[in-house]
């Protein structure tokens, strides 16, 4: 296991993220699980830090953020618990729940202002 210091630059934060994306499916109670969540930590911290958050609404930004950490839809319904309603919600056919709000937010690391900002369903 690599020893691992506050993301200072641009190829860190790269080393970082293939770190992260290598042991991403440990077990709990495992070093590589506490490497995973300390990795989670650090590249959030570093991206807080030097990113500028482009203006999307709350579903693309889930998008985004499960494309940067190789989510599917199916990695959002186990930690929810409902696939029908997280297809719901990245095809904006249900808006977002409070509930959804806070594990997503935990999950994706995105700052809950950001999903909980308006944005436009589709008409049924």
């Amino acid at each position: 296991m690599q020893a691992w210091f506050i993301i200072e630059n641009e190829e860190e934060y790269q080393n970082a993220m293939v770190r992260y994306q290598q042991v991403k499916a440990t077990k709990k109670g495992t070093l590589e699980h506490k490497e995973k969540m300390l990795l989670a930590k650090l590249i959030s911290e570093y991206e807080n830090k030097t990113s500028i958050l482009p203006e999307l609404d709350p579903v693309e930004f889930i998008k985004i953020r499960m494309e940067d950490f190789g989510y599917k839809a199916a990695d959002l319904a186990e930690v929810y618990g409902d696939k029908g309603t997280i297809s719901k919600v990245l095809n904006y056919k249900q808006p977002l729940s409070l509930n959804m709000i806070r594990k997503f937010s935990k999950l994706l690391h995105i700052p809950p202002a950001i999903l909980i900002k308006e944005y436009e369903l589709q008409q049924q």
